[in-house]
């Protein structure tokens, strides 16, 4: 019995449901995950110029060319936060723009501008840190049982 009350709307719930229903705006998911796409594939295409960038200008090999691409990115998309324009690129594309390394960035340097008034050290410094804190802590520790995996795989399987 209480499960059929469970079951059961009133009359008012039905009708707000409807309502809600009518008003919901519709959003075009398709077209979002279009845009989603391109623009993520825009800023990985960025990544891969600059990668190619330090590697035939700087002498770097492929794999030690991953850090300052990864610096360079982040230091773009902190620019382009500070001028406001990373946050267009975010209404227009999404999750697009949520690459996590340029999510990363955006995120340390909006958490900056949004308390420089409380003062630098309790202000920006404090605040920077709140999002990407565990982002930090965590990629370091799954960096480390990661190493430790493959390092017991490496020496003690011969893999």
């Amino acid at each position: 019995m209480a499960k059929e009350k469970n079951q059961r709307k009133s009359p008012d719930e039905t009708q707000y449901q409807a309502i809600q229903q009518e008003k919901e705006i519709k959003r075009p998911i398709i077209q979002n995950c279009i845009k989603a796409f391109f623009v993520g594939g825009l800023i990985c295409l960025i990544g891969q110029v600059i990668t190619t960038f330090y590697i035939y200008f700087f002498d770097f090999t492929e794999q030690t060319a991953g850090n300052p691409t990864v610096a360079t990115i982040i230091f773009i998309t902190m620019l382009l936060t500070g001028f406001g324009l990373y946050d267009k690129i975010g209404q227009f594309s999404g999750a697009g723009s949520a690459v996590p390394v340029t999510g990363f960035g955006n995120s340390v340097i909006s958490s900056a501008i949004e308390h420089r008034t409380e003062g630098f050290i309790l202000g920006v410094g404090a605040n920077m840190f709140k999002l990407a804190g565990p982002v930090i802590v965590y990629g370091v520790f799954a960096a480390f049982v990661i190493a430790i995996i493959k390092t017991i795989l490496m020496k003690w399987m011969g893999l």
